[in-house]
């Protein structure tokens, strides 16, 4: 059996998620990177796309999530991304959902905050 991971890497989107009643009414974008281990079993060998993960596919649950409902936190967002894609795409042992606010409100300069939620859990 192969294993192997996928990468989507800063997937950009504009949505309203936060704390703050200021967050909803002006939205940001968010950044989402998505690193999911595959069991390719025999897929890889045979070159067969059949047997793995259609990129476009994990895309679309990304933004669907990250562009739906509001949630105060980033981190029940990227819970929902995880368990989503592996919902979606039983081949997905496991997703590492990393998620990026540039402009979070804090007292202070920075590039960003970011978290990473994998799911299931180790």
């Amino acid at each position: 059996m192969t294993t192997y991971n996928i990468t989507l890497k800063n997937c950009a989107f504009f949505a309203r998620h936060g704390v703050y009643n200021e967050e909803e009414t002006l939205g940001q974008r968010f950044f989402v990177d998505a690193v999911l281990d595959v069991d390719g079993g025999k897929a890889v060998e045979a070159d067969e796309i059949d047997g793995t993960v259609d990129y476009g596919t994990a895309f679309k649950i990304i933004e669907g999530i990250i562009t739906g409902k509001r949630r105060f936190l980033i981190e029940a967002l990227a819970l929902e991304v995880g368990r989503a894609i592996c919902a979606e795409c039983p081949i997905v042992e496991r997703a590492a959902i990393t998620i990026r606010k540039p402009n979070a409100p804090v007292p202070g300069v920075l590039d960003y905050v970011e978290v990473t939620v994998k799911y299931p859990q180790e």
